[in-house]
Parts: structure tokens; sequence; C-alpha cells
């Protein structure tokens, strides 16, 4: 069964399929070939609230870099084209509370077909 990945922040963009990119500060454990449900909310459910698949993705690539290595390509990537790299960065510490020179893990990934026919689903 899949592991459900959170994607609070960009929903949207997991929905319309202009994110590819995505950026964790742990996650390590995951590799290329992974096949992941992406959900709207992960933790911090109310009780009664359930966990809202949008679809399924497939881990393409990860890799291990200082996030404030991220280029102009990758904000678009990430689904932020009007965001430039030290914005996204200042966001991305913000909600995750970490310093700019934090060493993430980059996740590069593919929108399984079968969903991307349906649209999403829950």
């Amino acid at each position: 069964m899949p592991r459900n990945m959170s994607f609070m922040l960009t929903t949207p963009q997991i929905r319309n399929h202009t994110k590819d990119v995505t950026r964790r500060l742990n996650w390590l454990f995951v590799k290329s070939g992974d096949i992941l449900n992406a959900v709207e909310k992960g933790m911090g459910l109310k009780k009664g609230e359930k966990v809202v698949r949008i679809c399924q993705i497939r881990v393409v690539s990860t890799r291990l870099e200082r996030l404030n290595e991220i280029t102009k390509e990758d904000c678009i990537r990430e689904g932020f084209p009007q965001v430039e790299p030290r914005e996204f960065v200042e966001m991305f510490c913000k909600h995750n509370k970490c310093e700019q020179t934090r060493t993430i893990n980059r996740i590069v990934f593919e929108y399984l077909e079968i969903n991307a026919k349906q649209g999403g689903g829950q």
C-alpha cells in the first residue's frame, strides 16, 4: 500500500499537474519507482476528518541539496512560476521552520496515467 505524501500547501498545483518536483526535509527513505498517494493533508486532521487522496504519483529521482540552491526552473517545477528562488526559500523556511542552508531531499515525480485520466480522486 502506497505511503501518503501531503501537498497541503500545493494542492491546486497537484490537482492541475503543474508541479512535478517537491522538496522535503526528510523523506530520505523514498527512492526511484516508489508510488505515493498525493493527499491534501496527512497530519493534524481534526476528529472526524479523513485523508483526501488527490492522485497517485511515482518517484522518478531524488537527490540531496541545500535548500538555497533552488533555481528559477525548479520554482516553476514546484508550481510557483511567479516566485523567485529567494522568495521560495523564505516561504519554505517559514512553513518548515528551518534554515536557508538546510539540506533537503529534492524529489522529482510523475503522475500515474490512470489518475491523470480520472482527474484525481478520493
